[in-house]
């Protein structure tokens, strides 16, 4: 985690849950030329436009008080998403029971992407159910875990 993404965990979940949302992920990236400070919120009954706005407007004052990233950036606030990344052992345990997909480095059995149901994780291995098959895949070998919408 570098010290931008740090910045907003430390220091922007008790603005973010004043609207009533929780902090999902916060990304500081490079794409095309440009850095972006990306954060994720998420909400039970789902974030809204307004949601976005509200929390990006109390971050964007923290930030511009603070000025904790010495770059130039982008900032956004955007909804998790209905197909998000899980990353945290907290991600896969809310989840259980929900269908995911998981992304290897490389190919097993000929395959680099397995679809199922969420039924177990452990030390970051997860294991998925394929209709009746459980697979377990190792920490290691998974490039992306993510919820697919059905």
């Amino acid at each position: 985690m570098n010290s931008a993404e740090k910045f907003i965990w430390d220091n922007a979940v008790p603005l973010i849950e004043a609207h009533g949302c929780e902090l999902w992920d916060v990304e500081y990236i490079k794409e095309a030329g440009r850095r972006y400070l990306r954060v994720y919120i998420d909400k039970k009954e789902g974030v809204s436009i307004a949601d976005c706005e509200a929390v990006s407007g109390d971050i964007g004052k923290m930030l511009d008080e603070a000025d904790p990233v010495p770059d130039s950036y982008i900032f956004e606030v955007s909804s998790a998403g209905a197909e998000r990344e899980l990353k945290r052992p907290s991600d896969f345990e809310r989840f259980f029971g929900f269908t995911v997909e998981i992304k290897l480095y490389r190919a097993e059995d000929g395959q680099k992407s397995y679809i199922g149901k969420l039924t177990g994780y452990a030390d970051g291995d997860v294991t998925i159910d394929t209709g009746g098959i459980p697979l377990v895949f190792k920490k290691a070998d998974i490039a992306l875990a993510r919820l697919r919408a059905v």
